[in-house]
C-alpha cells in the first residue's frame, strides 16, 4: 500500500529524469566547444583548434542520421547528431573566417578545385558546406538503395560510432607534432571526458545498439589520452626553437 501510495511522487520523479538524461544528451555534448569557440573569438586564433574534429564529428553524426532510418534507435540520440551537425558548422564558420583573415597566402582555395593537398583547409565557408552536402547526398543516395539490406544497416551504424570514436584523434596527434597542447582548451578535453563517460553509461544503461557502448568506451580513452598529453606537456616543455632567417617560414599549419 506504501508504494502504490508513493507512485504520484516517484512517477513524475522517474519522468523528469529521463527528460533531463534525454536533454543531457542532446545537449551535452555541445557545451565542451563553448569554451574552446569563445578562445578563438578573444584571441582570433584558431591554431590551437584542429578543425579536422569537425570533419570527423560532420561525417560520424551524418552517417547517424542515416542509420536511424535503417534502424530507430532512441530519438535523443538523433537529435543530438542533428545538433552536433549544426555546431560543427559553426565552429568552422568561425574557425575558417579568424584564419582567413590572418592567413599571408591570399590565394583562394575552393573545394571545387578537388586538390587533395587543400583538402578542408578551404578560403570559405561556403567551401565546406558544399563539401558536407556532396558527402551527405551520396552517402544517402547508397543508404537509400541499400537500406534492405540488414549487413549494410548494421555496418553503417559501425562506422557512424567508430568515426565519433575517432574524434579526438586529429587533436592528439597535432599536440603530438608539436609537443604542445597550446591553444588547445582544456576545459573543452574535460568536458569532452566527462561527457564522453555519461553518453556511454547511457549507452549501457539504455540498451543502445553493441556499436555505440563499444565506442564509446574507446573515445573515453582517446580522451584521457589527450589529458596525459596536457600533463606531460606542461611537466617538460618543449624549449623554444632557436631563431632563423626567414621567421615567416615556420609559421605552422
Amino acid at each position: 500500500m506504501e508504494a502504490e501510495g508513493l507512485d504520484w511522487l516517484l512517477v513524475p520523479l522517474h519522468r523528469l529524469v529521463s527528460w533531463g538524461a534525454a536533454a543531457a544528451m542532446v545537449f551535452g555534448g555541445v557545451v565542451p566547444y563553448i569554451p574552446q569557440y569563445r578562445d578563438i573569438r578573444r584571441t582570433q586564433n584558431a591554431d590551437g583548434f584542429s578543425t579536422h574534429v569537425c570533419l570527423v564529428l560532420l561525417v560520424a553524426n551524418i552517417l547517424r542520421i542515416l542509420f536511424w532510418f535503417g534502424r530507430r534507435f532512441e530519438s535523443p540520440l538523433l537529435w543530438q547528431s542533428v545538433v552536433m551537425t549544426l555546431t560543427m558548422l559553426l565552429m568552422l564558420k568561425l574557425c575558417t573566417e579568424v584564419r582567413v583573415a590572418s592567413e599571408l597566402n591570399l590565394k583562394r582555395r575552393s573545394f571545387a578545385d578537388f586538390d587533395p593537398h587543400h583538402f578542408w583547409h578551404w578560403s570559405s565557408f561556403g567551401d565546406y558546406v558544399q563539401c558536407v552536402l556532396a558527402f551527405t547526398g551520396v552517402a544517402g543516395y547508397v543508404t537509400y538503395l541499400s537500406i534492405d539490406s540488414a549487413l549494410f544497416v548494421e555496418t553503417l551504424g559501425f562506422l557512424a560510432v567508430l568515426t565519433e570514436a575517432m574524434l579526438g584523434v586529429p587533436q592528439l596527434y597535432r599536440n603530438y607534432c608539436h609537443r604542445s597542447t597550446e591553444g588547445m582548451s582544456l576545459k573543452m578535453v574535460l568536458m569532452w571526458t566527462s561527457g564522453d563517460t555519461f553518453k556511454t553509461a547511457y549507452f549501457l544503461l539504455n540498451g543502445a545498439p553493441l556499436q555505440f557502448s563499444v565506442c564509446g568506451l574507446l573515445q573515453v580513452l582517446v580522451d584521457l589520452a589527450i589529458l596525459g598529453q596536457a600533463y606531460i606537456f606542461a611537466c617538460h616543455p618543449q624549449k623554444p626553437a632557436p631563431h632563423t632567417a626567414h621567421p615567416a617560414s615556420a609559421k605552422a599549419l
